[in-house]
């Protein structure tokens, strides 16, 4: 059993968590091929935090996210979203959950082509049948610095500002957690670092909950903690730490 939390987990909602895993298994497979992904996780993340999960190739990390986010169902063990257990939830709710309670920043960005900018960040509210509070959207316009671009098309916008509508489009709910893989993967430095201030921003000033995925000790640095995972199990972590520090424990961890 790996831990993060002070003892075993209570089976009750805990309205300053934002995120609660407990005793998380992922198996793929059965017998001698079978593969454990997650081996027994806990896990406890409070609201209006930021925080990066780090580990080596296979640790685990990519499966943590997507069972948090209620993208695949653990084999055994409950995760719990805003004081909610979704990991017995059907499909067709779960759905539903995931798409009024969770945000989601892809790497690729997953913008549609023919939609505005606009469009794009209210699509999550016009799919649920929600009405669009216009004084939010301009809220999130003016966060993310797109507020003049508001009717450009994807096509016109640079990859970092693609992102920053992807984010804006993740937030544009008011999510219970705002999930990233490898957000600023695909961006220039200075595209990523603006992304990851912002992504910072959101949990310190808008009390928004921001978990990423991440293989780089920059992106980490901007997190209030840093995670480890290593063969699917809970490897420690840090708090506040710089790039220098991320990397010697990744390091420790055989990464590099």
């Amino acid at each position: 059993m790996t831990s993060l939390l002070p003892g075993r987990a209570p089976a009750t909602s805990h309205p300053t968590e934002a995120l609660r895993l407990e005793s998380v298994v992922k198996k793929y497979g059965s017998g001698p091929s079978g593969v454990t992904a997650l081996a027994g996780v806990d896990l406890a993340i409070g609201r209006g935090t930021f925080t990066a999960i780090m580990g080596p190739s296979g640790s685990g990390k990519s499966t943590l996210l997507h069972c948090a986010a209620g993208l695949d169902t653990p084999t055994t063990g409950t995760v719990r979203l805003g004081g909610t257990e979704i990991s017995s939830m059907r499909r067709r709710a779960l759905t539903a959950f995931r798409r009024d309670h969770v945000g989601f920043v892809f790497q690729a960005y997953n913008l549609l082509p023919a939609l505005t900018v606009e469009q794009n960040i209210t699509l999550p509210l016009l799919l649920s049948g929600r009405a669009v509070e216009q004084r939010w959207l301009d809220f999130l316009l003016d966060a993310v610095g797109l507020a003049d671009r508001r009717r450009r098309r994807p096509s016109e916008l640079s990859g970092g500002q693609q992102q920053r509508v992807a984010i804006a489009r993740a937030l544009v709910t008011r999510p219970y957690v705002v999930f990233g893989d490898e957000p600023t993967g695909a961006l220039d430095s200075r595209s990523g670092k603006q992304v990851l201030e912002l992504l910072a921003h959101s949990a310190r000033e808008m009390d928004q909950t921001v978990v990423v995925v991440t293989h780089d000790p920059v992106v980490a640095s901007h997190a209030d903690r840093v995670i480890f995972l290593a063969d699917g199990a809970f490897a420690g972590h840090l708090d506040g730490a710089t790039p220098a520090q991320i990397t010697d424990r990744m390091s420790a961890l055989g990464e590099w």
